[in-house]
Parts: C-alpha cells; sequence; structure tokens
C-alpha cells in the first residue's frame, strides 16, 4: 500500500522540528563556539588542593650574612631588597641540589635544629623561611669539611637572625630537619617589568601556596597572544616578544600544578620598572 505523500510529509517536519534532549543541545553550541575561537569545549573543572607541609627530610644547616641580615640582600634568585619585598630575614640560600637551577627560588620552608643537645637550641624550636639564594659548591673542600653545599647535599645556608632561632651562634653547622610549606602571602603575586622593548624582563615575587613559579606565560590585550617566557635566572623571565603598548595579563604556574591568571592588570600606558600586583594562590 502506499503511504500518501501529505503524510510523509508532515512526519519528515515532525522529526526535523524535534527538540534534542537539553545536554546536546549545549554540548553542539559549546563544540560550535570552540570551532569559531571564543570557547574551549566543555570540560569538567578539576581543583587542585591547596599546597600542603611536606614530609619532614634530614639535611645540614649553617648560617651567612652577619647578625644584620644585610649581606644576604639580592641573591641568584633575582629578589632584591628582601625587607621590602616582605620577605625580610626568614631566608636562606640553598644548596645546588635543592636549588634546582633557580626553579625552587620562593619556596618556602619550616626547619629545627636536631640531635645536638650541645647546639640545638632547648625544646626543638622551628624556624619558617624562604628560598632566595644559592649557595654555590666548592670543589676544592670535601663534602664533609667546608664543601657543605656540594652536590649530592641538601644543605640550606641561613641568614643568621634566622639560624639563630633555633641553634647557638657558635654551632657553625648544624643537623636539622626540614620540609616544604605553603607560602603565606598578604596581598597578591607581584609582577615588576624591567628591560626593554627588544628585551623584556619580568620578576615574580610574593607568591603564595607553593611559592616556586615553574612557568610564566604573558598575553596581550591587542596583538600578543599567549606567550611562554624563559627563565633567566631564578625568579626573572624573560621574552623578545613586542610587550609595550599592551594591557597585559600574566598567569602563573607553580611546582605543584596550580595556575593563576592574573588578567588585565598591566594597563597600556605600562612603564619600565613598574610593578603590578595580581591573583595569588589560596
Amino acid at each position: 500500500m502506499k503511504v500518501p505523500w501529505f503524510i510523509l510529509l508532515m512526519t519528515t517536519l515532525f522529526l526535523v522540528v524535534l527538540p534534542l534532549p537539553d545536554h546536546q543541545v549545549h554540548a553542539s553550541r559549546s563544540n560550535i563556539i570552540a570551532e569559531r575561537g571564543h570557547l574551549a569545549p566543555n570540560t569538567a573543572k578539576h581543583h587542585k588542593p591547596p599546597f600542603r607541609p611536606g614530609p619532614w627530610k634530614p639535611a645540614h644547616a649553617t648560617f651567612y650574612g652577619g647578625s644584620d641580615g644585610s649581606q644576604t640582600m639580592g641573591g641568584a634568585c633575582g629578589y632584591e631588597n628582601l625587607i621590602e619585598e616582605g620577605y625580610g630575614l626568614q631566608t636562606a640560600a640553598l644548596s645546588q641540589q635543592l636549588f634546582n637551577g633557580g626553579q625552587t627560588c620562593g619556596a618556602c620552608y619550616e626547619i629545627k635544629c636536631v640531635n645536638d643537645a650541645q647546639w640545638c637550641k632547648p625544646g626543638q624550636p622551628s624556624m619558617l623561611v624562604t628560598a632566595t639564594n644559592l649557595c654555590p659548591p666548592n670543589g676544592q673542600l670535601s663534602s664533609q669539611n667546608g664543601g657543605w653545599c656540594n652536590p649530592p647535599l641538601e644543605h640550606f645556608d641561613i641568614a643568621q637572625p634566622a639560624f639563630v632561632q633555633v641553634a647557638e651562634y657558635k654551632a657553625g653547622i648544624i643537623p636539622v630537619q626540614y620540609r616544604r610549606i605553603p607560602c603565606q602571602k598578604k596581598g597578591g603575586i607581584k609582577f615588576t617589568i624591567t628591560g626593554n622593548p627588544y628585551f623584556n624582563m619580568v620578576l615574580v615575587w610574593n607568591v603564595g601556596g607553593a611559592g616556586d613559579v615553574t612557568s610564566l606565560q604573558v598575553k596581550g590585550g591587542k596583538k600578543l597572544k599567549w606567550t611562554q617566557m624563559d627563565r633567566n635566572w631564578g625568579q626573572k623571565w624573560t621574552t623578545g616578544a613586542m610587550m609595550q603598548g599592551e594591557r597585559l595579563t600574566f598567569r602563573v604556574t607553580t611546582s605543584d600544578g596550580k595556575t593563576s591568571t592574573s588578567w588585565n592588570i598591566v594597563p597600556e600606558n605600562w612603564q619600565f620598572g613598574q610593578t603590578f600586583e595580581g591573583k595569588n594562590f589560596k
């Protein structure tokens, strides 16, 4: 039996206008927008937990810089005035093993003197320090006698005002236990831009959470697309991309894989030597 033509037509129209389930509609719209480059496809957001203290590990520690800590300013991490930048005198230079080519700059540690009744302070108090410098190896000296920072030793050369919180000044070198801890910071991540139009350098400091920056990206509001910056030394990052005249966004990634994006924090009329504040890690 032949089906009348008007019944076939009505059936076709019904199928055409039959609505899709809601989840299919949303998925289709997202994919279309993604193809146009405006939005990434829908993906589940996986929030990483806050940075947690790590396990206790054995090491040794010495001190440097004098009682006022003045000789600890600056250093291999690229930080300048540690007092003004909020690090104070609670700082340490790391052995090459811990320094990791500058990647560990900005990491925070809890350290306590152990197993030395003569030099450790009673009650085994602990101190909190930030990694701000490198304790270089000394190939002319034995790792057991003066070459404390030779690889593969894990060693802390601590600013003297912090060192004496856990041990006597006369100790010289002490056995310690240490662990990574979250960095507690006031305010946002700071970005200090120096250099010139053809060699932009950005110092990243006052970083909370894990504290140590493993990646820095920059994006402009006009022509500058997302650009990966290169570690120049410590926490100073560089790029030859044209940043001047752009409203800038920075994206920071720390060693625990967390990312913080500070959108449009730098105005188009920014100048070299200025510092800008972005979103910090919780």
